[in-house]
């Protein structure tokens, strides 16, 4: 069993145990249920593209930083120009919790991606009860068909699906109605890292689609290579939370992007 197939697993038990304590009625009538999204399409189409990321540990690095505040470290986001804040919400593997999304959502104005193993209905109704614009689908967890139904579920909630892929097999999950598709440059089953594996992917996706480029950007030349690429938008997370002050990291980075 790899390290995907474990994190399914345990997924499976905390999404049961969810539904026990919080009903599906108790979720929609949760603040933010109501709430009109922000659109990460928008974002990344008008501004740096960066979704930048709050993620405490990994399974590949181990603790990366716990100590920094989430609401500090997403608010300085915000501020020095991200076009959207990527946050890690599973427990068991990344040290996260929607939590961090509900003490974040009315402090600031960017969309809030709920990075996640979705894999149930009652996920994507906790999603926008917490706070949530975007969901992550990660093609290797689920079936087109799944990608396709979840998809439609989203957008009924009013919130926008990036779709994650890796490998070639994955692109039959891609659909129309998708609104971003994440191409991860790390492997997530041996957690090797190819930059032009996802460059020959990205070409192989019509060109009217945004294409995000995840994980493995570890220096401004992955990054200006990416973009060079045709890469719409870039999800950053390990490279700015490494560090003891995140915000003052995602500064200095984006004073030096090609924007």
């Amino acid at each position: 069993m790899n390290i995907l197939d474990k994190i399914i697993e345990q997924k499976k038990l905390e999404v049961a145990e969810a539904k026990k304590n919080v009903s599906l009625s108790e979720l929609k009538d949760a603040e933010f249920f109501s709430r009109k999204t922000f659109s990460l399409k928008e974002t990344v189409e008008s501004g740096s593209g960066i979704i930048a990321e709050f993620k405490r540990k990994s399974p590949s690095k181990g603790i990366i930083n716990d100590k920094a505040d989430v609401l500090e470290v997403a608010k300085s986001y915000e501020k020095f120009g991200a076009s959207g804040i990527s946050i890690l919400t599973d427990s068991e593997f990344f040290g996260g919790n929607l939590r961090d999304v509900v003490n974040v959502r009315n402090e600031i104005t960017i969309p809030i991606l709920r990075k996640d193993f979705m894999i149930e209905d009652y996920q994507f109704y906790e999603a926008k009860a917490n706070g949530a614009d975007v969901i992550l689908l990660i093609a290797s967890c689920l079936s087109p068909n799944q990608v396709h139904e979840f998809t439609e579920l989203s957008h009924q909630l009013g919130l926008e699906v990036l779709l994650e892929i890796h490998t070639e097999e994955e692109l039959n999950h891609f659909n129309k109605n998708i609104d971003l598709v994440g191409i991860n440059n790390r492997n997530l089953k041996d957690f090797k890292v190819d930059l032009q594996h996802s460059v020959n992917l990205k070409n192989q996706l019509p060109k009217e689609v945004l294409s995000v480029a995840e994980s493995g950007i570890y220096s401004l030349e992955d990054f200006k290579f990416l973009k060079e690429k045709g890469f719409d938008g870039f999800l950053m997370g390990e490279y700015f939370m490494k560090n003891e002050n995140p915000g003052i990291a995602f500064e200095e980075f984006i004073y030096n992007v090609p924007i």
